[in-house]
């Protein structure tokens, strides 16, 4: 791995502040409907896809909380959910502080789910590194994703301006998925992490083949690392008015009260993209994180899961897998 250390000492303190201070927000409040087809054929119902055991035994979610407490403990792990997705989360949820469900009344995509996650985490932490993690990918190796994740929360709590995105080299021209292009390296002291040039969001079949041919281009996976002040900033500068429309239920929060203000926030929220809408709006304000070693895939769609069950059956048993292997929803 190209991940070099800081010095002891500064090391030493990262460390010790991570251990009182990460917080981890895992994002599962999608409707998942690009995979709606395959889901509802299995599972017999409308669960989305987190909710179902898409590679391997564990659901999508339970994998995600798996590798979450790598970096943080469960107290400190937050979900993002749906309000109507409550039948399949219920259990789940059942057993927890309410401070670490954030139940948002509907999908307003990724923006807004970070965002009120934020604010929860505000509550009880304001100076928190908070790592967000999408629920909805697979890859090769929990602990050598996670080690990167480590690492991206020991340069934030060293150096509080930066924010760190989690990229990864790319297996093949994929025009499906977010891109990531890589400027000049950021720090000596940390190898592989750069500054961020801009976003490519599902170029064109041409644009991807000169992305991969270029070699300067990362595969985004929206794992992203910062101080939690920090975070909040760059929400204020790129949608400013839906940090206002969440202040707006500041003082709801953790009252009785929370789930009603929520309700009515919610009604007039416009759909928002924490990608789109808010980190490719300033990208010259975040760093990038080469993840190597560790294949990894988005499950947004079919092929996606084909592909991970096909890298998940290889590794374990030193062969292609047959592509017709049935997938169950748990």
């Amino acid at each position: 791995m190209s991940i070099s250390a800081e010095p002891k000492s500064e090391r030493s303190r990262a460390a010790s502040a991570s251990e009182v201070s990460t917080y981890v927000l895992i994002l599962a409040g999608g409707d998942g409907t690009r995979l709606r087809s395959v889901t509802q054929a299995l599972s017999g119902d409308e669960r989305p896809k987190q909710f179902c055991a898409l590679v391997g035994r564990e659901t999508l979610l339970a994998r995600t909380e798996r590798r979450a407490a790598l970096v943080a403990p469960r107290d400190r792990v937050l979900l993002s959910l749906t309000r109507k997705h409550h039948s399949w989360y219920r259990d789940l949820v059942a057993a927890r502080d309410p401070f670490n469900a954030v139940i948002q009344p509907e999908n307003r995509g990724t923006a807004a789910a970070v965002l009120y996650g934020l604010f929860r985490i505000a509550t009880r932490m304001p100076h928190a590194t908070v790592v967000v993690m999408p629920s909805d990918q697979w890859v090769s190796n929990d602990s050598a994703f996670m080690l990167h994740a480590q690492a991206a929360v020991g340069i934030v709590e060293a150096h509080p301006e930066v924010v760190v995105l989690l990229g990864v080299e790319p297996a093949r021209p994929e025009p499906e998925f977010g891109w990531v292009e890589r400027g000049a390296a950021v720090m000596a002291s940390w190898g592989g992490l750069s500054h961020v040039t801009r976003f490519v969001e599902k170029p064109s079949v041409d644009a991807a083949s000169a992305l991969y041919a270029g070699r300067a281009s990362l595969w985004n996976t929206a794992v992203l690392v910062g101080r939690l002040d920090r975070l909040l900033f760059l929400f204020a500068m790129a949608r400013p008015e839906l940090v206002d429309d969440f202040l707006s239920i500041w003082k709801a929060l953790g009252s009785p009260s929370e789930s009603a203000a929520a309700e009515r926030l919610y009604t007039e929220l416009p759909p928002s993209d924490l990608s789109r809408d808010v980190l490719a709006s300033q990208p010259e304000v975040l760093s990038v994180l080469e993840v190597r070693g560790v294949a990894w895939e988005d499950l947004g769609r079919p092929a996606g899961v084909a592909e991970a069950r096909r890298l998940e059956a290889g590794a374990s048993t030193g062969r292609p897998r047959r592509r017709d292997a049935r997938t169950d929803c748990a």
